[in-house]
């Protein structure tokens, strides 16, 4: 049951970032390296303030909504009250979900997806390279023991 929580929570993830960058690319362009929103800013494709407008906007609901599911999945769906349980619960999905967005989304999707390729700014390297995902995940890794901390206390004075 958890390996089919994984995947749907890892399918919500991607559908978050597909419908914030309908339209084009050019929607997500705060995922982009500075140089590459720099460019695009440059050539007139956008402009700072509504990359920086998009990423809060794209931020807040992102982290709303999965926060949300998982606080359901671990509280309803598997029924679970006790701290410890929900902290590592959180802690497994939290985690897998960090692993996910280095390796699929970074990694593979945006990596070799042309969706991703912004015209005009094709010369430019905008994928991470091993060794970025590799230290933004483990940055991130650790900052999931804490947060995974908050999602337990709050399902343990919820449910």
């Amino acid at each position: 049951m958890i390996i089919l929580q994984l995947l749907l929570y890892c399918l919500l993830f991607t559908v978050m970032v597909k419908l914030f960058v309908i339209g084009g690319a050019i929607n997500g362009l705060y995922f982009y390296p500075k140089e590459v929103q720099d460019r695009a800013i440059a050539l007139g494709m956008t402009d700072r303030e509504t990359v920086s407008r998009k990423r809060k906007w794209f931020m807040t609901v992102f982290c709303l909504v999965m926060f949300i599911a998982l606080v359901l999945i671990i509280g309803v769906w598997n029924g679970v009250s006790a701290f410890g349980t929900a902290y590592w619960q959180a802690l497994l999905f939290l985690e897998v979900m960090n692993i996910y967005d280095g390796v699929v989304i970074d990694k593979l999707w945006v990596g070799h997806s042309r969706f991703w390729v912004l015209p005009g700014l094709e010369d430019m390297p905008f994928v991470q390279t091993w060794r970025q995902v590799l230290i933004k995940r483990s940055i991130m890794a650790l900052i999931w023991v804490a947060g995974a901390a908050v999602v337990g206390g709050i399902i343990t004075l919820i449910f």
